[in-house]
């Protein structure tokens, strides 16, 4: 009995052996199941955009003023009084400086009295010469003695005509004693105190006392390369608007800290020679300066026109890519397959590029992900988001 259930438990567990193996065999049968592939990524694909451009070419200069003035003493003298703040903005006419006026108004006293003895023996020299005049035609007086008469009548007006002449200098010199602005604009510092001695008159040596300089309008000074500078001239040749010698022609400029070109204004000017040691052009254009924010001195940037405007296709400037020294979009295909396009850059217009060839109106080109694929690659095209209207309550969010 014993002995029977003995055998009974071994064969049990033989059995429950086999199974075992017969099921770790069954599933090593089954091998690695194969994973499913991912699908193809997800772009934003939108048509190029059409829109009329030009083309413009940007240049660095300064701003200059339109009028400059160094306001110097034209008398000599001890200055007097400064009626001025340093760097306000004078008009013409304000008065700036006083010298003192004491020895100019003496010297003008003296040309005056001068004046009065030179008409005095101008009148008596006269009556004599009249009397010669008939005592002559009677043999009275000889004619040397009429001569003599004659001679000093024409002395006494000679004399006459000096001291008049040195009456009005005196008077310009004492007129001088009070410089004042010749033009509208913004005075510098003052460059000598009252109480020390100017030098003035027309020598090189002249106290200089300040600097007046215009504000409203001012001039943007730039250079512009040869190539550049015939380009303009031939195409200003065919009725083109650009940057010729045609005055007129509309220009935008901004500042250093200033993103966008917002200041307009027009050329007025293009050198007559090209610089030899640099082969380039001197161009100006004129801005308005109402704020007297544009200093002279200062630097900035003006676009000025290049071409005449032209149909043109754009597309966002960030789906552009580079492959060294090539400029590449990605558009995909009737098969929803990316493919790589050539193409030449134009301007910058905003946030979207101008391309000059190398893309077709209907093609679809990536806008967004463009990181996510590679030529050649299966993708699902997207349409853009389209902009919610003016006005419209926003979307609620998702839950």
């Amino acid at each position: 009995m014993i002995s029977h259930m003995k055998i009974n438990s071994s064969a049990a567990r033989r059995y429950g052996a086999a199974c075992a193996l017969a099921a770790l065999l069954a599933g090593c049968g089954d091998g690695p199941k194969q994973q499913a592939a991912p699908p193809p990524p997800a772009v934003t694909v939108a048509e190029p955009t059409k829109r009329t451009v030009s083309d413009f070419d940007e240049y660095v200069g300064r701003f200059v003023a339109v009028n400059s003035v160094e306001v110097r003493a034209r008398v000599s003298g001890y200055l007097e009084g400064v009626h001025f703040k340093d760097g306000q903005l004078v008009k013409q006419g304000d008065l700036l400086f006083t010298i003192d006026k004491r020895p100019f108004q003496n010297a003008a006293e003296q040309a005056r009295a001068a004046v009065t003895q030179t008409k005095s023996n101008l009148a008596f020299t006269t009556a004599d010469f009249e009397r010669g005049q008939q005592l002559v035609k009677e043999k009275t007086i000889t004619e040397q003695t009429f001569e003599q008469r004659s001679q000093a009548y024409r002395n006494a007006q000679a004399a006459v005509s000096a001291a008049e002449a040195a009456l009005r200098t005196s008077q310009l010199d004492l007129e001088f004693t009070e410089l004042k602005a010749p033009i509208d604009g913004r005075i510098g510092d003052r460059r000598v105190s009252p109480g020390n001695l100017v030098t003035g008159g027309s020598g090189g040596n002249t106290t200089l006392l300040a600097t007046i300089v215009s504000t409203d309008p001012i001039r943007f000074e730039f250079t512009f390369d040869e190539a550049s500078y015939l380009r303009y001239e031939r195409a200003s040749k065919t009725g083109t608007d650009v940057a010729s010698r045609g005055a007129g022609v509309q220009v935008a400029l901004k500042l250093i800290d200033e993103p966008e070109f917002i200041h307009k204004g027009s050329m007025d000017f293009v050198d007559n020679v090209i610089e030899r040691t640099t082969g380039t052009i001197r161009g100006r254009a004129s801005f308005s300066n109402v704020n007297g924010v544009f200093t002279p001195g200062m630097f900035a940037r003006v676009r000025v026109p290049a071409s005449a405007p032209y149909e043109a296709l754009l597309v966002p400037d960030s789906a552009i890519g580079s492959e060294q020294i090539r400029k590449f979009v990605l558009v995909v295909d009737g098969e929803n397959t990316a493919r790589t396009k050539y193409v030449t850059l134009g301007p910058l217009d905003g946030a979207l590029r101008v391309i000059k060839s190398g893309l077709e109106p209907a093609d679809k080109v990536v806008v967004n992900g463009m990181a996510r694929v590679r030529a050649g690659q299966k993708v699902t095209p997207q349409a853009p988001a389209a902009a919610p209207a003016p006005g419209a309550a926003p979307a609620a969010p998702a839950k």
